[in-house]
């Protein structure tokens, strides 16, 4: 007879002994003091912190603008929508949102989900119901949610090497010319903070008969003149399908959403298990991210300063010699290539500096490539980069881990 107990002992020792074993560490953001925070520890005691790998990346989840708009809204419509979008969930601050989604992204219609994750999961597991036969050419590094989405839908897959465009047209070539076909990739992969060639992928696109998927969750916000992204940024969202993006990143709220044409949006909603049998967002979430979403289209200062931000403390860290990941983008990857270690470093950042930064392990990446991912902000400042630059110098020190020849 199964020892239930003894598997899932067996389990969780796997995690420990591997330095693999997560912990939630409980914070409590301070309206208005963000990064600010304060850490209750396991024994109740309370310490401040500044986090240091929230996804926040504007700090527009204390921006007034933001929060007036939900309060308002709470007010007037109360705490949850009520229901699934088909059945007395929809709401005028449901369209208000995808309205704004819609206009950012320059696309006929936008639809929200509870989640990115959710998003891509739903439609990309019901393109194929929509499209029989569809082929999905899928980037090796693509989020998980990308990842299961395709697998559930079923139907034929390809994995191409990451952003390798040579292997992908390989892929292409093998396959039928009339099959109806789908590459998804991403513009921002978080996890070393490279860039996608969007461009390259829409022409093979082109060439091929393809559609186009495009996750931006880690760039709407932040990239482009109004913040769609980066294939705003590059000037060719309008050779994008459909686009994937976040509301609970850069626009500090909640939910997720697909951009794109009028009738893949009705398509898309009509088939989508994920989205026909979920409870729509609470309109003062929506109200929040309209709000949000609207106003990161014109406050360019806020990308700005974040990445100027980023800048400042790759160009730190680096002058110590630390290992950093840079690709240009706003995230900093600081790599360490031992669990044990980068939890060890992450447990005495907490504990003696107050810097909350979470270890980033496999299966999140692969083994050996386990780091610590920085995300500063605008509402970072000089003080707090002071005080992460010499805690890491000195932790690094104290783990006795290399160092690279220092970059002045």
């Amino acid at each position: 007879m199964m020892n239930y107990d003894s598997a899932l002992d067996a389990s969780l020792h796997r995690l420990h002994d591997e330095g693999r074993y997560r912990t939630f560490i409980d914070i409590a953001r301070q309206q208005g003091q963000f990064p600010q925070a304060v850490w209750t520890r396991p024994d109740g005691s309370q310490k401040p912190i500044t986090v240091w790998c929230g996804n926040d990346y504007l700090g527009m989840g204390q921006n007034p603008v933001v929060l007036a708009a939900m309060h308002q809204a709470l007010d007037a419509a109360g705490a949850g929508s009520g229901g699934t979008r088909n059945i007395s969930g929809t709401t005028v601050w449901h369209k208000e949102l995808e309205a704004e989604l819609a206009d950012l992204h320059a696309k006929e219609a936008a639809l929200v989900f509870t989640s990115a994750y959710v998003a891509n999961d739903a439609t990309l597991s019901t393109l194929r119901a929509i499209f029989p036969g569809l082929i999905i050419y899928s980037d090796a590094l693509n989020h998980n949610s990308m990842i299961e989405g395709i697998r559930r839908g079923g139907g034929e897959k390809r994995i191409f090497r990451h952003n390798d465009i040579a292997h992908l047209r390989e892929l292409l070539e093998k396959d039928d010319p009339a099959a109806p076909k789908l590459i998804a990739f991403e513009s921002i992969y978080s996890m070393d903070g490279d860039f996608g060639p969007i461009g390259a992928f829409c022409d093979l696109a082109q060439e091929f008969g393809a559609l186009t998927y495009l996750d931006e969750v880690h760039a709407v916000g932040m990239y482009g003149s109004r913040g769609a992204g980066v294939a705003e940024r590059d000037g060719i969202m309008h050779r994008v399908d459909i686009i994937n993006g976040t509301l609970a990143k850069a626009y500090g709220v909640f939910g997720g959403y697909i951009a794109t044409s009028a009738k893949m949006a009705d398509a898309v909603r009509s088939y989508a298990p994920g989205f026909i049998f979920t409870t729509s967002l609470p309109p003062a979430v929506a109200a929040g991210a309209a709000a949000s979403v609207r106003h990161l289209k014109t406050a360019q200062h806020l990308r700005d300063g974040q990445q100027m931000q980023a800048r400042i403390l790759k160009l730190r860290l680096k002058s110590l010699g630390l290992p950093i990941i840079d690709h240009g983008s706003h995230i900093v990857p600081v790599h360490v290539g031992d669990p044990i270690h980068c939890k060890r470093i992450s447990d005495l950042l907490l504990e003696n500096h107050g810097i909350y930064v979470q270890p980033i392990n496999y299966p999140t990446v692969p083994r050996g490539t386990e780091r610590l991912r920085f995300t500063p902000s605008p509402v970072h400042g000089s003080r707090e980069i002071d005080h992460l630059v010499q805690a890491m110098d000195a932790l690094w020190s104290h783990c006795a881990l290399n160092r690279a020849e220092a970059v002045a």
